[in-house]
This record gives C-alpha cells, sequence and structure tokens, in this order.
C-alpha cells in the first residue's frame, strides 16, 4: 500500500483497520502502531463533518464492537497513547511535531471509537471494552488521567493546540455517557471518577486551564481545518483524506453573527466543557463547580485564605470581561455570564463596580432585540442576567447616566442621545411585546417586568421615545384586558356559549387574570418612577398627560384602583397647571413641557399614597438541574463539532 492511497478507497478495505478490528490481538510493542497511527487527517469542524465520519467508519466499528472483547486491540491502543504520552512533554518542549502528531491520531482515535461506544452500549459495557485485560491499575482512570494531564501540564504551542483540543473533546465524549441514559449523573462511574476520584483534586487547575482557553480565544493553527500548511507524511499518509470535507471559506460568523467554532475551537471546546462538569451533581460536592464560583481576581493582590487555598484560584477578570464582551452573543458564553453573576460574589463585585459595564450590556441588549433569531433559553438566561444586575442600585443609576449617541441594530427609530437605562427599558418592552404575540409565556413577562421594576425608581431623563413606549406598553395590554373581559361577560350572560366553550372560557380566564398581574406591574412601575424621580421625568409625564384617557377605565376597578390614584393625582396636577398656562395664551408642545418642568419644583410629595418599594431578586429554581442539564447538552450538540446519536435519550429526544 506504501504512502499513498487513493482518495476513492473505500476504509472498510484497508489492511491496517481491517488488522485492527480483527479478533486477533495486536501486542503494544508490535511495529504495526508507528503505520497505523501515520495517518493524515483533517478533524471534522461541524457536526456534519462528523456525521460523514461516523457513516464511513460505522461498519469498521461495528466489527471492532464484536472482536474486542476478545483481541482487546482497543485497550492497546489506549495503552500505545498512555506509553507515548508520557514522552509528550519532552516532545512538546522541544517542538517534535511527528511525535505530537502520532499521539493526535491515536487521541483522534479513541475518540472516535469512545464515541460510538457511548452510543451503541451501556456504561457498564463501554467500560468493559476500555478494561479488558488490564493487570493492575485501571486503564480507564489512567485514560481520565493523561486527559487531565495533557490540558493542565502540556504547553499550548501551534504543535500541541490539536491534541489539547482532542484532550478535551475526548473528556466531553466520555461525559456524554448521560445522554444515553436515564440514569442521573451522580450513578455513572464516569461521573464518579470524575466528581470524586483522584482526578477531582486537580479541579482547580483543571477549571482554571479550561477558563484560561476560553478567554484567550487562540485561533486554530494553519493547516487545522484546511488542506494548507506542512501536511507530515507516513505510512498511512492519505488514508483519512477521504474523510474530510471543506470548511466554507471567508468570515467564521454565521448568518446571526455568532463566531464559528472554527476561529477559536479549543476555547468553544473547553468552554461546553466547563459548562458540562459545573452543571451536572450540583445537588452534591462538586469541585468543578465550588472552584468556578469561588475563583478570585489575579489582579487583586490581597492572598487567598489558607483555609479556601485548596479549591481557589485566581484569573484575570479584566480579560474575563472583555472575553465576554467579544462572545456575550452566544449561548454558551451567556451560561458562563449567568453562573458567574449568579454565584460567584467576587466576579459579581467586579463587574457592577466596572464604568464599562455597557460593553456587556449592549450585546445582551442586542440578543433580546434579535430574539425571534435565539431560542428561549437563551433570551431568559439574558433577561436573567439584566434582572441580577437591575438589583444593584449603583447599576441603575449609571445606566442613566451612560448616554449613547447611535445604535445600529435598533431598526424601529434612530435613536440619539439616549441613555443606556433607556435602551434598556426599550429592548425590555420590545421583549414583552414579542412574548404577547409569540411565545405567551406567563414567566418571562415576569423577568421583564421585575428588571423594569428594579430601575424604576432610578429611572431619569428618559428619552420621550422610551416614555412614549413606556405608556403604549400599558396601552396595549389595557385594550387586551378590556377586550377579554368583555368577551368573558359575554360568555357568562349565553348558557349555549359557556356550555359549548367551557375549555375556552377557563383559558381566557387564567389569560385575564395573568393579564391583572402584569397590568399592576406595569402601573406600579409608573407610581415607583413617579414617586421616587417625577422631577427628573417631565417627558414621562408630559406622556401621560398625552394619553391620559388610557387610565379612566381602571379608576374603579378594585384590582388597579389604589395605584391608579396615584397616577390620577399627577396628571390632575399638571392638568390644572397647563389649564391655567391655556388661560393666559396658547400652549405648544415645548411650553407645555416646560410647565412640566416648572411645575415638578412645586411638587407637594406628601400627595402620593406611599406604597412598598419595588424590589425583586432572582431566585434559582428548586431544581435547576431540569432546566440547565439539558440547556447545556443542547449547546453541545449545536457547537461542539460532534453529532450524537440520541434516540430515547431522555435529555436530547431527538432522532438519529
Amino acid at each position: 500500500m506504501g504512502t499513498s492511497v487513493s482518495k476513492n478507497q473505500d476504509l472498510t478495505t484497508n489492511e491496517y483497520l481491517l488488522k485492527f478490528v480483527d479478533k486477533d490481538p495486536i501486542s503494544q510493542n508490535d511495529p504495526f502502531w508507528n503505520r497505523f497511527l501515520s495517518f493524515n487527517i483533517k478533524p471534522p469542524t461541524s457536526s456534519e463533518d462528523q456525521l460523514a465520519l461516523d457513516n464511513k467508519t460505522e461498519p469498521l466499528l461495528q466489527k471492532l464492537l464484536v472482536n474486542n472483547l476478545q483481541s482487546g486491540n482497543f485497550g492497546a491502543l489506549v495503552k500505545v497513547f498512555l506509553t507515548r504520552c508520557g514522552e509528550l512533554l519532552t516532545a512538546a518542549t522541544n517542538n517534535d511535531n511527528i511525535y505530537c502528531w502520532q499521539i493526535f491520531n491515536s487521541l483522534f482515535a479513541i475518540r472516535n471509537i469512545l464515541k460510538y461506544l457511548t452510543e451503541t452500549v451501556v456504561e457498564e459495557q463501554l467500560i468493559e471494552h476500555i478494561e479488558i485485560n488490564v493487570e493492575g491499575t485501571s486503564r480507564l482512570e489512567q485514560l481520565l488521567g493523561a486527559l487531565y494531564g495533557i490540558i493542565v501540564d502540556i504547553p499550548l504551542k501551534e504543535c500541541t493546540y490539536a491534541i489539547h483540543l482532542e484532550a478535551v473533546t475526548c473528556l466531553i465524549v466520555f461525559l456524554s455517557v448521560q445522554l444515553h441514559t436515564n440514569r442521573k449523573a451522580e450513578q455513572l462511574v464516569i461521573y464518579k471518577l470524575i466528581m470524586k476520584g483522584r482526578h477531582a483534586i486537580h479541579a482547580p487547575l483543571f477549571i482554571k486551564s479550561l477558563i484560561v482557553n476560553f478567554i484567550e480565544q487562540l485561533k486554530a493553527p494553519p493547516g487545522f481545518s484546511t488542506n494548507q500548511g506542512n501536511s507530515l507524511v507516513l505510512g498511512l499518509a492519505g488514508l483519512w483524506s477521504i474523510l474530510t470535507l471543506s470548511r466554507r471559506d471567508g468570515d467564521t460568523r454565521d448568518s446571526n453573527g455568532k463566531l464559528d467554532i472554527l476561529e477559536a475551537p479549543l476555547a468553544t471546546q473547553s468552554l461546553l466543557l466547563m459548562l458540562i462538569l459545573t452543571n451536572h451533581c450540583s445537588t452534591q460536592n462538586n469541585p468543578y463547580r465550588q472552584c468556578l464560583f469561588s475563583c478570585l481576581n489575579s489582579q487583586d493582590n490581597n492572598p487567598i485564605p489558607p483555609t479556601k487555598a485548596p479549591s481557589v484560584f485566581k484569573i484575570d477578570y479584566n480579560q474575563l470581561f472583555f472575553t465576554l464582551c467579544k462572545r456575550a452573543n452566544g449561548d454558551a458564553a451567556t451560561l458562563l455570564l449567568y453562573l458567574l453573576l449568579h454565584r460567584n460574589p467576587a466576579f459579581k463585585t467586579h463587574l457592577l463596580a466596572r464604568i464599562d459595564l455597557d460593553q456587556l450590556v449592549i450585546p445582551v441588549l442586542k440578543t433580546l432585540y434579535n430574539a425571534p433569531n435565539s431560542n428561549s433559553h437563551h433570551i431568559y438566561m439574558s433577561l436573567i442576567i439584566l434582572l441580577i444586575l437591575s438589583e444593584d442600585d449603583a447599576f441603575n443609576r449609571s445606566v442613566h447616566e451612560t448616554k449613547l449617541k447611535s445604535i445600529p441594530w435598533y431598526n424601529e427609530r434612530n435613536l440619539s442621545e439616549v441613555s443606556l437605562g433607556g435602551l434598556l427599558v426599550l429592548v425590555v418592552i420590545r421583549t414583552i411585546q414579542y412574548n404577547m404575540l409569540k411565545m405567551r409565556d406567563k414567566y418571562l413577562h415576569t423577568n421583564c417586568l421585575a428588571a423594569l421594576a428594579n430601575m424604576s425608581a432610578q429611572f431619569r431623563d428618559l428619552h420621550p421615545y422610551v416614555s412614549q413606549r413606556l405608556v403604549s406598553l400599558f396601552e396595549t395590554l389595557a385594550k387586551k384586558y378590556q377586550k377579554l373581559s368583555l368577551r368573558l361577560k359575554e360568555n357568562h350572560h349565553n348558557e349555549t356559549t359557556i356550555n359549548i366553550s367551557m375549555d375556552d372560557g377557563g383559558e381566557a380566564e387564567q389569560d385575564l387574570s395573568v393579564l391583572e398581574e402584569v397590568i399592576r406591574m406595569v402601573l406600579e412601575i409608573f407610581n415607583s418612577c413617579l414617586t421616587n424621580q417625577l422631577s427628573n421625568n417631565p417627558n414621562l409625564v408630559y406622556t401621560l398627560l398625552y394619553k391620559k384617557d388610557i387610565f379612566e377605565p381602571f379608576k374603579k376597578n378594585p384590582a388597579f384602583q389604589d395605584i391608579v390614584q396615584n397616577i390620577e393625582t399627577v396628571i390632575e396636577y399638571f392638568s390644572k397647571l397647563l389649564q391655567t398656562k391655556a388661560q393666559q395664551n396658547e400652549v405648544d408642545a415645548g411650553q407645555v413641557l416646560l410647565t412640566i418642568q416648572q411645575g415638578t419644583k412645586q411638587w407637594p410629595k406628601e400627595k402620593l399614597t406611599k406604597f412598598p418599594e419595588l424590589k425583586f431578586k432572582y431566585v434559582e429554581e428548586d431544581q435547576p438541574e431540569e432546566f440547565f442539564i439539558p440547556y447545556v447538552w443542547a449547546l453541545v450538540s449545536e457547537q461542539s463539532m460532534l453529532n450524537w446519536c440520541t434516540e430515547g435519550s431522555s435529555i436530547l429526544n431527538v432522532s438519529c
């Protein structure tokens, strides 16, 4: 066969592959391995690439599954990898490309065999295939240890980049046993080894390595995903070339502007692995989760307390912030930001103290603005991030002090000199309106309004358009409420309709109840702003006066009349001022605004009934894993370059 192989050759006829999957054992010291591991491959760079690879290798893997418990050749391959891995640090230091190349090939082959086994057999059988003919130390534990060692100890260089990427991907494949079972992660051997075994003591260094990979966003070296670059050709060179698929040229962003994995695959895979580790086994002692939630800022010179030293590491929060800003439009980075904000007090404090927080908030708002192009989980995470930020009064003040000159992606209107706080209000209102039309999710409404409610006492200098949109939101809700109320009244007066439409009536009453809650919250937001910041919001007062008739139907409604009374008091006060002004001469819009501004100086605050301060705090659900585990695996399936058959999976119930 020599050093060249026809690109049209069927893999199932290759003598080396056939020998590997046959019944006959191959000794670890057999020269066969040098030839077997000397193939030249362009790794799959998408799930489609991976699927094509799976389809081409499946006949061989089926044969290996039948024969391996007799031959032990998969275990022998793992032993070859482990032996060579011992010299990897030296090879990396000396830039030994050929040695690194063969280690990559062995790890790539191991990863693809593991992927097939995780999809085909139960975990106990998977482990049996790895441990066959083992004497002494568990081969599975040795393999996990070698993967950890690569990620933590081997310097990341051009010649080791692909090895690092394969090590991370291989661990993702190991952890994917969760996808193919109905058992909880805590009950799986692989999760037990990783969470509680001897590897767990390396959790701080391991998570630090993954998060540094994410922060650095190192691009793949030349030739990683193209046919360019120097190709190392030995023995079986060209064998795998028939598996390689062309990547698209040009920009590495998809239609939504998200960074393509091809730009920084190690960063993407490292982030996904970190999310898997920190979101499983969350009700138990998860060392990876604890490390992420307790990591500190390396720019802070305070020493780590001795009691916390074993599980605490430091990273550069500044660099992490800028990477999160760069990747904030992606689901996985948004989820990491949520975890850090919600669970890491030091990082939250650092974030809220930044004067350039708009660099992070604006991309989050852009995600919400583009809600039709985002999945519901991503919308939720973005909203919850805003809700957590809005719990801080300093944040609520600063966003209204931050002026934006232009927002090119905001298409409804050309906004100039609007504040970041005003933009936040506009985008959240738009999200509520989108939800009313498309998603009809009560909890999404609640999160949106909770963020606005938290901010309302600090609303300052609301732009005229922002004020209009706030009042228009109430107007839209009011019309919907009146229409639904009328329909229910008609139903109650018509027995035939009730009998025919009992189910519809029940749903309508439920919708009405939700609408009442939403309208009440909007009214409370108005009241909070008027009570605390009336003198700083003449544009809102102007809009309330202009649209005062929309509050009329709610004056005597028991569900709203107490809160509406305060709004009516404000409207009546300024209406009288304007009537007096109008008696003297004709009043235009500019004079109306000036009259309002002057009137606020004499405004008697005691005229308003005091209501409890509007403060909402985000609280995670009692069983967060029910939300986060499927979400994380959906992200992994979408972004990890892997393609899984998940038929029958209780987590991702998708057909192959």
